[in-house]
């Protein structure tokens, strides 16, 4: 059908001529979809702001040769303003909808759709920090592409854990039979914060300490790197500011 409705979150945008931008965005039932928003960059635009990273909204599109047109959009999640508004929230969203770009294409993608909403509500309302939230979001969003850590029972040979060497390249924590020699070791700590980031544990992981945060933080990182083939380039510009911000009601 030439018209068609969506739930959609927006990943990007780039501005076109002068008045319209192309909107890259997330959708519930059609995966990424590139399309062209029409006069949104004039102050009269009806719908422009619900057009801006971040912003979930329920979208209806009409069906083009190479970019689709929207035609209508309805504000369903307005995130955009709390996140922009605190730098650390605002860095670590950015780097949500890099990887989201990244690891989805045209076809549904509902499980990712889902887990990224959620962490830009989190995000928006200042349930966690704004890192260990990204951390997990990035967990998460790896394993529903393939690439699912281990955090305890060996990621080569699948012995029983717990085991402490962990090698990016092998998928997590390994044997020390096959761990290859000067390969670094986790604390027991710091495996469980991954753990509870990587199911959803928030009792465990709001009682981690700055210090954990901060050694999860960079194993979580490399290995987001290390699965993405370009890397992150918004990741570099994360604030790693653990502590939670709770937001005024």
């Amino acid at each position: 059908m030439p018209v068609y409705r969506d739930e959609a979150v927006v990943l990007r945008t780039h501005k076109l001529g002068e008045a319209d931008r192309i909107v890259t965005l997330l959708t519930r039932q059609h995966g990424k979809v590139r399309a062209v928003a029409r006069g949104v960059r004039r102050t009269a635009s009806k719908f422009g702001a619900r057009l801006e990273p971040f912003m979930v909204a329920d979208v209806q599109f009409y069906e083009g040769r190479s970019l689709d047109t929207i035609t209508q959009a309805v504000t369903i999640g307005s995130y955009g303003a709390e996140i922009t508004a605190d730098y650390a929230s605002y860095t670590a969203a950015s780097a949500m909808v890099e990887t989201a770009d990244k690891l989805t294409e045209h076809e549904p993608s509902l499980q990712q759709y889902l887990l990224l909403v959620g962490a830009l509500r989190s995000l928006s309302r200042g349930e966690h920090g704004s890192g260990m939230t990204l951390d997990s979001y990035l967990l998460r969003a790896l394993s529903m592409a393939g690439w699912a850590p281990s955090f305890y029972d060996c990621a080569v040979t699948g012995e029983a854990g717990p085991h402490s060497a962990f090698v990016v390249q092998l998928g997590g924590v390994v044997a020390d039979e096959v761990a290859p020699p000067g390969t670094p070791r986790l604390d027991p700590g710091t495996l469980e914060l991954l753990s509870a980031l990587l199911t959803g544990d928030w009792a465990v992981a709001d009682a981690s300490d700055s210090g954990v945060r901060s050694r999860a933080s960079g194993i979580v990182a490399a290995y987001t790197q290390w699965h993405l083939e370009r890397g992150l380039r918004s990741l570099e510009h994360v604030e790693r500011s653990q502590t939670k911000k709770v937001r005024a009601p």
